[in-house]
């Protein structure tokens, strides 16, 4: 890991869907390298084009199969359904060795999303870690962002906790979270992110109760350290 994190190239798994295609817009924005993962690589080139119609021609987004965006990067974000979690894993484990894996995935099971329901291992960041190794630095983090908000520019996001396998891996993704506009805060060892994933359902729970889209946290009572 490095403190040169805008010379870093990001591969986002699963990016073709909304949450993807938004944290691929913010870090593009922002400067990072980004490549985009799918699967179906024709949907990972078209993913990549539309958002560089977006930003303009001094950006950097490439689109590919998972696999190639895993091999291609030094940070890797998992952005895809649970349902397909396990699988991806397994089809880029030895391409993520040695590198930092951020889990955005959510074990929502349907039809009761509204409910939390945790896999054997925990979490599914838990499980990113049984299924990579030690020698991956896993962390949990994006679960409670409204995807709408990272396309529009939105000033006014949700806090995001962040969770993971060591304090270094957790200030390296916080550092992915501000270059993306949103305040990061450290949430603890990988265990805590059962918290992190299961207010997923809790949102979803809010937004339905109260005729919204847009729950999320914030963080009140405590300063961070500038």
């Amino acid at each position: 890991m490095t403190n040169t994190s805008l010379l870093l190239t990001i591969a986002i798994l699963g990016g073709t869907g909304k949450e993807g295609k938004g944290l691929a817009y913010r870090w593009a924005k922002a400067g990072y390298k980004v490549l985009i993962g799918s699967r179906t690589p024709p949907k990972a080139i078209a993913a990549a084009e539309e958002l560089s119609d977006l930003l303009g021609e001094h950006i950097s987004i490439t689109g590919m199969s998972n696999l190639d965006a895993a091999e291609g990067a030094d940070i890797v974000v998992l952005t895809v359904p649970y349902s397909a979690h396990r699988a991806t894993l397994e089809s880029v484990k030895d391409a993520v060795q040695g590198k930092l894996f951020v889990d955005v995935t959510v074990p929502l099971v349907p039809p009761r999303i509204r409910t939390v329901q945790m896999p054997e291992a925990g979490s599914a960041t838990q499980e990113a870690r049984e299924i990579l190794g030690d020698n991956v630095q896993v962390c949990a983090a994006f679960q409670s962002i409204p995807y709408k908000h990272l396309l529009n520019n939105d000033d006014e996001i949700c806090d995001v906790l962040v969770t993971g396998t060591s304090p270094e891996a957790r200030d390296e993704t916080i550092k992915l979270v501000e270059a993306a506009g949103m305040n990061g805060w450290d949430a603890g060892p990988i265990e805590n992110s059962v918290v992190v994933e299961g207010l997923a359902s809790v949102l979803i729970n809010i937004n339905k109760k109260y005729g919204s889209t847009n729950a999320g946290i914030q963080i009140t009572g405590v300063k961070k350290n500038t």
